[in-house]
């Protein structure tokens, strides 16, 4: 299954590393993924500063890749695209992620950002 995310987030200081590791090892394994950073970073009161990126590809490849990148460098990550069962109209995009460390999740966070254009704010974090 085909997908896209933007609320997926690197521990500030290592985005650029780490999404090079990323590529690199999707490419290795001949999976279908892509990462960029896109100059967007996201501060969090309980977590710290996250550089966020967007990546198009499979899901589960996604989800596993940043775990391992999360073990390999030590470093924490955001994994998004949680989205709620409920069907409103919104006017605001709205997403879920865990706050992993390695292979615990270490806390939740609630993302909201404009429908059209505008950055991502966390209205609600929360730890494990």
């Amino acid at each position: 299954m085909k997908m896209d995310s933007e609320t997926f987030g690197i521990e500030k200081g290592y985005g650029q590393q780490v999404i090079e590791w990323l590529n690199e090892e999707s490419r290795k394994d001949k999976l279908k993924f892509e990462a960029r950073l896109y100059n967007e970073d996201i501060e969090t009161k309980n977590f710290g500063t996250f550089e966020m990126f967007s990546w198009i590809g499979d899901v589960q490849v996604a989800r596993k890749l940043i775990i391992k990148a999360s073990k390999r460098f030590k470093i924490k990550v955001i994994e998004g695209g949680y989205k709620t069962k409920e069907k409103i109209i919104k006017i605001s995009k709205q997403d879920y992620a865990l706050v992993r460390k390695g292979d615990r999740v270490i806390g939740h966070l609630a993302l909201t950002s404009p429908l059209f254009g505008g950055k991502w704010k966390v209205i609600q974090e929360e730890l494990r």
